[in-house]
């Protein structure tokens, strides 16, 4: 189901983007009364922007629909949340591994490294 709402998602998002950029700007119909071509469109000088603005209107609404359908379904989603704190150690194979015992262990601090105040000048 989810992966179904994100295709319509994806979809809605490109015939926005779409529909968007097809629209003439506000100049566009100052350049039609001096008789640019934009008359000779297919929906006419007025039409365009009215079917292009209602598709883009509906395509922008499917858009918000299944943006907070898929807010509201990552949100409910089952499971505890994060990778990290799950509480669960995973499995590991020690087969062939070598084990340290506390005999293995150095118990002293190595000395610090030397500084430049320890080193004689020549």
């Amino acid at each position: 189901m989810e992966k179904i709402i994100l295709v319509v998602h994806i979809l809605a998002a490109a015939a926005v983007i779409g529909l968007v950029l097809l629209q003439h700007g506000k100049g566009a119909d100052m350049g039609a009364a001096f008789g640019s071509g934009a008359s000779g469109s297919l929906f006419g000088v007025s039409g365009s922007s009215n079917v292009l603005s209602k598709l883009t209107a509906v395509f922008v609404a499917v858009f918000f629909v299944t943006s907070l359908t898929l807010a509201y379904l990552a949100s409910h989603r089952s499971g505890s949340g994060s990778v990290i704190n799950t509480g669960e150690i995973p499995a590991v194979d020690t087969k062939g591994s070598v084990q340290l015992d506390a005999s293995t262990i150095p118990t002293e601090v190595a000395p610090a490294a030397e500084t430049a105040k320890d080193i004689p000048n020549e």
